[in-house]
């Protein structure tokens, strides 16, 4: 089986169809996502109909949650706590209520979705280092867990021995003796100095994970967040490099 997983396309409706049109090319049997399909972007309901069509379980991002008062808006910063009143103004029912419905936890064949930790994912925490992972990996009972959230991609890993490591790589081969927390990175912001939409496949018979990226039209990604009057930054953010 050949798994479509990404996450955080945060209504970047240029990022998700590059990505999708991408993914047409790669055999994909089914489509995960693992949140935050709204947020930042200007597209947010157009980009949950697209989600919602392709995708056969997505989980709830802190962002979706929030739009939906799942998850307290005092828990972000001042911009992204703008764009959640600007999305839940903007969202019509029908896509209030898909955010509704997410759960925070999916778990298929022997891996495991979530935002952002197996521990209290409802606080939805960052898993950003090797330490962060310690009660994630604690809780996993299959060997794989993909995650989102921080918008960068990478791999901690855990063997046998109970010795965890991280690795910032784009392909690996999956050892069942291991244990992988696998950060799929971001379709619609990343953050790690490459503007690129990121995705990634599993496939699970041949026991391989492979993140990929794709340029989109950025330029008017950012142009649509600014003429919808959100905080300007969101857009700029979209180029920026660190």
């Amino acid at each position: 089986m050949r798994y479509a997983i990404f996450s955080d396309i945060h209504s970047n409706l240029e990022a998700l169809e590059a990505v999708l049109e991408a993914y047409q090319k790669e055999g994909i049997d089914k489509y995960l996502c693992i949140g935050d399909v709204v947020g930042y972007g200007a597209d947010p309901q157009t980009c949950i109909d697209k989600v919602n069509s392709v995708a056969m379980i997505t989980v709830a991002g802190n962002h979706d949650w929030a739009v939906v008062d799942l998850f307290p808006p005092d828990n972000f910063n001042p911009l992204p706590k703008e764009a959640i009143f600007w999305t839940k103004k903007h969202l019509p029912e029908n896509g209030k209520a898909f955010l509704r419905a997410l759960k925070l936890i999916y778990v298929i064949e022997n891996f495991v979705l979530v935002h952002s930790s197996l521990d209290n994912p409802q606080n939805f925490n960052y898993l950003t280092n090797v330490c962060d992972c310690a009660a994630s990996f604690e809780l996993l009972k299959s060997n794989v867990c993909f995650i989102g959230h921080t918008h960068v991609p990478g791999i901690f890993i855990q063997d046998k021995q109970g010795n965890s490591y991280y690795e910032n790589q784009d392909y690996i081969e999956i050892e069942p003796q291991n244990k992988y927390i696998i950060n799929v990175g971001s379709v619609g912001q990343p953050r790690d100095s490459n503007p690129a939409a990121v995705y990634c496949i599993y496939d699970t018979d041949k026991k391989q994970v492979q993140i990929k990226r794709i340029d989109y039209d950025v330029q008017t990604a950012r142009k649509k967040i600014i003429e919808a009057g959100l905080p300007r930054f969101l857009g700029d953010r979209l180029i920026l490099r660190k």
